[in-house]
């Protein structure tokens, strides 16, 4: 993806009837995971309040510009960091637009009853909770172990947090260089056995300056590893669960961490944000400093922007439909006024000659293969946008 640098844009609402998502980044981590490629420094905490300040800021100029949005997810970084900041940011936010659901990242030691009670009193409905493995051997090799203690241990936090929330889920990785089969099956075991309400495994995703480290430290990355593993993980978890994403699976309805599958457009507000709005994508100034003086200015903290030709705005909607495992025909006739075969038809007849499409009325769904062909496709999107990450890190 590539972005012009400077410029804004054009803060409209746009004419859907289904409200955009406010994103909302917290950066601080309490200490760097060393595969993670997400825009996250450590945690100060002067910087983290002036930060949270600078958000609440920031909330206020979307407001101002007569936005409206439905829904927040709060990622990062560890958005818990300071449970406080972030009561008062998502008050806040639920004062300033219609909010029906909200969802918030944390990680396995910030599963206190303090801060559960927080989250629930603030009025987040789903809890994604970082876990990656519970294999002893593998939290050691990803610098979690110190930090969040044995899977036993991070086990045992999360089980008396079910029932909390309408969705409590739990991501995990597969495809770490030292993870074998028998990892993996053990970790899904432990899943099983606590009966998550949503349970996200991701494919390892790193930027190329991350791929290096990771190579020295841990080893070369197997692809060929990570289709079995994919389709291990699909058999297990199937049909005890259903199908979110490619590869998010939950047991009932519910937000997901790629929300930009259930939400057309969204807003990212935040040092490293990133949003998409009206045709338009654009980035917040990954610099701290400088986004919270731009924000204490009444300036918009926008560092980079594109706007997609309308065939491009089509494909990025073919490739996270479908990425939901189905596309609702109907759907596009009505946004894109019938033209979207024009411009479509090449990938899904090639998809479905692949064999990873097959249409039934109305909608297209991906098959067996192709769900994990998405995977592919969503993982190497989520590289080039951590790799867009570095570049701009690298250059402020």
């Amino acid at each position: 993806m590539q972005f012009e640098n400077g410029g804004a844009p054009q803060l409209h609402p746009g004419d859907s009837q289904k409200l955009p998502l406010l994103y909302i980044h917290i950066p601080f981590c309490e200490k760097l995971c060393p595969y993670c490629s997400f825009h996250r420094v450590l945690f100060e905490r002067t910087l983290c309040r002036d930060y949270f300040s600078a958000l609440r800021k920031e909330i206020t100029l979307y407001k101002k510009a007569g936005y409206r949005f439905s829904g927040i997810y709060v990622g990062g970084g560890t958005p818990t960091v300071m449970i406080e900041e972030l009561e008062d940011t998502l008050a806040l936010a639920g004062e300033c637009f219609p909010i029906r659901e909200i969802s918030v990242e944390t990680n396995p030691d910030h599963l206190t009853d303090r801060n559960i009670a927080v989250l629930k009193k603030a009025g987040v409905n789903r809890l994604s909770v970082g876990i990656q493995s519970f294999d002893d051997r593998l939290l050691r090799d990803m610098d979690r172990y110190e930090k969040y203690g044995s899977g036993e241990v991070i086990a045992r936090r999360l089980s008396p947090v079910l029932g909390n929330f309408d969705t409590l889920n739990a991501d995990m990785i597969f495809n770490f260089p030292s993870q074998n089969m028998q990892n993996l099956e053990r970790d899904i075991d432990v899943l099983m056995s606590l009966g998550v309400d949503q349970i996200t495994y991701y494919p390892l995703m790193i930027s190329d300056s991350t791929r290096q480290v990771l190579r020295e430290k841990f080893g070369q990355i197997d692809y060929r590893k990570e289709e079995q593993f994919y389709h291990r993980i699909a058999e297990r978890l199937l049909p005890a669960y259903r199908l979110s994403s490619a590869w998010c699976f939950s047991k009932k309805e519910a937000m997901i961490d790629e929300y930009i599958v259930d939400y057309d457009e969204y807003a990212g507000i935040g040092s490293g944000s990133i949003g998409y709005l009206n045709g338009t994508c654009y980035a917040n100034t990954f610099h701290i400093r400088e986004y919270i003086s731009r924000i204490d200015h009444d300036e918009m903290p926008i560092a980079a922007v594109r706007t997609f030709l309308l065939r491009d705005q089509m494909r990025y909607d073919f490739l996270m439909k479908l990425f939901g495992t189905k596309l609702d025909v109907r759907d596009f006739r009505t946004k894109y006024r019938g033209i979207f075969y024009r411009v479509l038809w090449p990938s899904i007849l090639a998809f479905s000659l692949a064999g990873s499409l097959t249409y039934r009325a109305p909608c297209f769904h991906l098959t067996k293969q192709g769900r994990y062909t998405w995977v592919i496709m969503m993982r190497e999107f989520f590289i080039a946008v951590n790799n867009f990450r570095d570049f701009f890190r690298a250059g402020q």
